[in-house]
């Protein structure tokens, strides 16, 4: 009995040890399939067009920055940058100032409809803004708001705003009414409790929320594209667009390539910075929420 205890246990050690190495093995496959056209990207900004069309595969014969120069320059892929900082930077701090109170009264206050505008916030899940690009062109066009940054990031805020209603009523919620009634015996209202003890406690939260909100402002094309047609207001989604189409025709894919490079980049350090803010953000939610 004991023999065939002993065999079933190594039986289940080697079964484990096959299963985390199957595991390894998939995830390392996965892992090379996302790098590989990163890294051929970064390689490829390097090469003159000629390496590009006759040797794409092998490494660049020198490290041409002239294709980075032309980038910022010629493709005005710097102006580009500069107006989707201004518009990302715009409609977090608009989706923040909407976001974070609104969560705090439907996750912590009780009052008579608090579950209707629950269900109208959750309604607007289901509202995907291409489904509305054509009345909202004219709304705006009527209203003389189109060509204006500002309309764009007020636009992008709102419609970010059920998603982080609810994802931020999950944390609100999992916040112990303890601290908020100690604050409120220290005498603090409702904003200073909200400020000084409900948004550090969900900092978890409202990062994971700003990184998403990060990567859909800086990646959004479709508003952008119908309600931005000056050319020194595109954001880098439209202005990628418009050099791909401009270097297709011109043959200069060192500098294209540069562009794609340099659109990566604030994306790959926003995450690099706050991948482990963003986990536990996300490992809370999941369990609290």
């Amino acid at each position: 009995m004991s023999a065939y205890t002993h065999a079933a246990k190594s039986g289940g050690i080697l079964s484990k040890l096959w299963g985390n190495l199957a595991v390894r093995i998939f995830l390392f496959v996965q892992t090379l399939i996302v790098l590989y056209p990163l890294v051929w990207n970064l390689l490829a900004s390097f090469k003159t067009s000629t390496e590009v069309m006759e040797s794409p595969w092998s490494l660049p014969a020198a490290l041409n920055w002239d294709n980075y120069v032309r980038a910022f320059t010629t493709a005005k892929i710097g102006d580009y940058m500069i107006n989707s900082v201004l518009v990302v930077v715009l409609s977090m701090v608009m989706l923040l100032c909407m976001a974070v109170p609104t969560a705090y009264v439907l996750g912590r206050m009780k009052f008579r409809g608090r579950a209707f505008l629950s269900n109208f916030y959750m309604a607007g899940l289901f509202i995907g803004g291409v489904y509305i690009i054509v009345p909202l062109f004219i709304m705006m066009n009527d209203l003389h708001m189109l060509d204006n940054r500002l309309w764009l990031s007020a636009l992008y805020a709102t419609g970010t705003l059920p998603f982080s209603v609810f994802l931020l009523t999950g944390f609100m919620k999992s916040i112990p009414h303890d601290f908020e009634e100690a604050a409120m015996i220290d005498g603090c209202g409702y904003f200073g409790t909200l400020f000084r003890v409900i948004i550090p406690m969900a900092r978890p939260g409202i990062i994971t929320l700003i990184v998403f909100s990060f990567f859909d402002f800086w990646n959004e094309y479709v508003l952008a594209l119908t309600l931005i047609t000056d050319d020194t207001k595109k954001t880098i989604p439209i202005g990628l667009a418009n050099l791909m189409q401009i270097q297709k025709f011109a043959t200069d894919w060192g500098s294209l390539f540069a562009g794609l490079v340099i659109v990566l980049v604030p994306t790959i350090l926003v995450y690099a910075l706050l991948q482990k803010k963003l986990t536990e953000g996300m490992m809370l939610g999941g369990v609290k929420g």
